[in-house]
């Protein structure tokens, strides 16, 4: 395993299990199925409805909870609601977050940040930071911060790769933490012919390559999936390493493709959507 440093000296694996469009069962079984193989690092999100799942994983699991790093994100309708740092805690049933994101850029996000602030200096949370913020979104947090954000959760693969972002993030000391790692399943994406033949050197399959390519570029990965063999597949990333040449052809494919962009419409949505968090299993 791999791991970042944030800028507060919190230590993260570079490598996850994201739980994004998993009903409750299947969170579980693949929490349950990561944590076997060797994850340490867990993504949820009051928004996924499986929090309550992944936290009975946890309890379940026989790992003690201080080697798992558990991360996950507040939802804008409750951004101004001062128990939702709490709410969130009992539905992991933990006593404590390794790290709390604001899930999208919508309605009072400031107080939201004020919120996870609030929870960092009583201890809830360990660390704190953002998810799907562009940089003047991120400049307005830092203009007002008292306690600056670790990570930053975006859209990044070979197809978008974020590098004048990546440059601010690194100038103010934040880490990027991709979702859609291997570009939403894009086929053109995972078999571009360079994936394929570094594929064959290595020994290795082309997501893995591509997952690779994201560790040594800084990004941290969170891929999700129920498939057992993915899950293990998308773990075994530590045993080689890309040469510089080959992650500068890696570098050449960025196309600036992104298949996530949201909306002012979108955004209102959401920080009008409640989720139903309550009636999860």
């Amino acid at each position: 395993m791999e791991y970042a440093e944030l800028n507060n000296g919190v230590k993260i694996p570079m490598a996850g299990i994201g739980t994004f469009l998993l009903a409750p069962d299947d969170a579980e079984a693949s929490v349950l199925h990561a944590l076997g193989c060797g994850y340490r690092l867990i993504d949820t999100a009051n928004a996924y409805l499986n929090e309550k799942a992944v936290g009975r994983t946890i309890k379940a699991s026989g790992v003690a909870r201080e080697e798992i790093f558990l991360e996950t994100k507040l939802w804008p309708s409750f951004y101004e609601q001062p128990d939702a740092v709490e709410k969130t805690l009992e539905r992991l049933d933990t006593s404590y977050i390794d790290l709390l994101l604001l899930h999208q850029p919508a309605g009072n996000y400031v107080a939201g940040y004020q919120l996870m602030e609030k929870a960092y200096q009583e201890g809830k949370v360990k660390a704190i930071g953002l998810s799907n913020f562009t940089v003047e979104q991120i400049q307005e947090i830092l203009k007002i911060c008292e306690i600056k954000p670790t990570v930053l959760q975006t859209e990044v693969h070979p197809y978008s790769q974020e590098k004048e972002l990546k440059q601010f993030l690194s100038q103010e000391g934040i880490v990027i933490q991709a979702w859609y790692p291997l570009g939403h399943g894009d086929k053109a994406l995972i078999q571009e012919p360079l994936f394929t033949e570094l594929a064959h050197k290595y020994g290795k399959s082309n997501a893995q390559i591509i997952l690779r390519w994201h560790i040594q570029d800084g990004n941290i990965v969170i891929p999700g999936s129920k498939n057992p063999t993915h899950i293990q597949d998308n773990f075994a990333l530590f045993d080689f390493s890309l040469t510089p040449e080959e992650m500068e052809k890696i570098g050449g494919l960025d196309r600036q493709k992104r298949y996530y962009t949201s909306t002012p419409e979108m955004l209102k949505r959401y920080a009008e959507t409640i989720p139903a968090v309550d009636e999860q299993k």
